[in-house]
């Protein structure tokens, strides 16, 4: 039981921080980017998270960096709660060096894909309901 309060306990705190670190960033670079119609503030935070996570898989890969209660602090919570498009990109990276490209290109599909059908068809739902 402790040893589950823990792990809740490092991947909550770490997506708390993360997700602040996301709100904070995504605010400052609108403010600086208000006339723009892209969405600069997700792509700014997408590709810093994709970044960071490959810093620090590259760190514990080649390194042996962080303990085991430290990655999920990171990658599971602080990464995670920044955003989860930076695990997508280490997943499909990883899938990759493993000569699973296939995998990684199915992957990579299925994720773009569906997950916009899933949004348009979550929204579309929505008009079904009676108001």
């Amino acid at each position: 039981m402790h040893n589950t309060v823990n792990t809740f306990f490092l991947v909550g705190l770490g997506g708390c921080l993360g997700s602040v670190l996301r709100y904070s960033l995504g605010k400052w670079i609108l403010l600086h980017t208000a006339q723009t119609r892209l969405p600069l503030g997700t792509v700014a935070v997408n590709i810093l998270g994709c970044l960071v996570i490959g810093l620090l898989a590259g760190l514990a890969e080649r390194y042996g960096f962080f303990a085991a209660g430290l990655r999920l602090f990171l990658f599971t919570g602080l990464l995670g709660g920044f955003t989860t498009f930076s695990a997508f990109g280490l997943e499909t990276i990883l899938l990759i060096q493993r000569g699973e490209t296939f995998s990684a290109c199915l992957y990579v599909l299925a994720s773009v894909v569906l997950g916009l059908a899933c949004v348009w068809l979550g929204f579309r739902a929505i008009y079904f309901v009676p108001t």
